[in-house]
């Protein structure tokens, strides 16, 4: 079995006496799509925060392509290729799909930013932006404003920002969120085949995207891991039936 992509061990994380995070463990191994369920409130996206940098556990370990992620901030670990999407667009709506992606080409070239017209004449950053768009297929709406795209082209651009700064790893925090049915399916082809880009940690309330999409699941319940397993595993799983799926798995 190949080594996992991303380690997390015995995380834990409290507010006051809440227990957000309780001896976490899971991990992500290469080509796969893990998907992270449970109901409202039981820590998904803490422990995401975790991940990613934004939140520091209280106890445990996270490693991410055999190094210690836990000295490191968001910006390092980002740079190292711990790519995350937002439940909530952190593009910059009035840029267009381009120059948003160039600015993930800039960050992770080190060079800093020139007058506008100057930028968008450097081929050494609007090639690499292009490309990114190209794996997302956005290629053909690369000179529409932020704003102007769809929910799913946003967040198809997002992920394109992340292939930009060399995602080797994808934190996806409820992508089909706020999608109309046919949204969600196309997104939910795209990400198939993302995960031959990298792999997936994905936390989403959409059943029939994560019963199609995951090579594992884990539950999570008030901030403990409380199965893992393939989907069949996890329909069948009376415990979780009993604190998330109910009886219409």
């Amino acid at each position: 079995m190949a080594e996992p992509v991303l380690d997390i061990r015995n995380l834990s994380k409290s507010f006051g006496a809440l227990k957000a995070t309780d001896n976490v463990s899971l991990d992500l191994r290469p080509g796969e799509i893990h998907a992270l369920i449970g109901p409202n409130g039981a820590g998904k996206t803490t422990l995401i925060h975790q991940i990613s940098g934004a939140i520091r556990p209280d106890a445990g370990s996270i490693s991410f392509l055999g190094r210690d992620m836990l000295p490191l901030g968001m910006a390092a670990r980002a740079r190292l290729g711990l790519g995350r999407t937002f439940q909530i667009s952190s593009l910059i709506p009035e840029f267009s799909a381009l120059r948003n992606v160039m600015l993930a080409v800039q960050a992770q070239q080190g060079s800093s930013m020139g007058a506008l017209a100057n930028v968008m004449a450097d081929a050494s950053l609007t090639g690499p932006a292009h490309e990114a768009l190209a794996q997302v297929g956005l290629q053909e709406r690369s000179g529409v404003a932020a704003a102007e795209l769809s929910h799913g082209e946003r967040r198809q651009l997002e992920i394109a920002i992340a292939l930009a700064l060399g995602a080797k790893a994808f934190l996806l925090d409820e992508p089909m969120a706020g999608m109309d049915p046919e949204g969600a399916k196309r997104l939910t082809g795209f990400l198939a085949k993302l995960r031959e880009e990298a792999p997936i940690l994905l936390i989403e309330h959409d059943m029939d995207a994560v019963f199609a999409l995951a090579d594992r699941i884990s539950v999570l319940v008030y901030g403990q891991v409380i199965a893992t397993g393939t989907v069949a595993e996890i329909r069948s799983n009376p415990q979780v039936r009993e604190a998330y799926l109910g009886d219409d798995a």
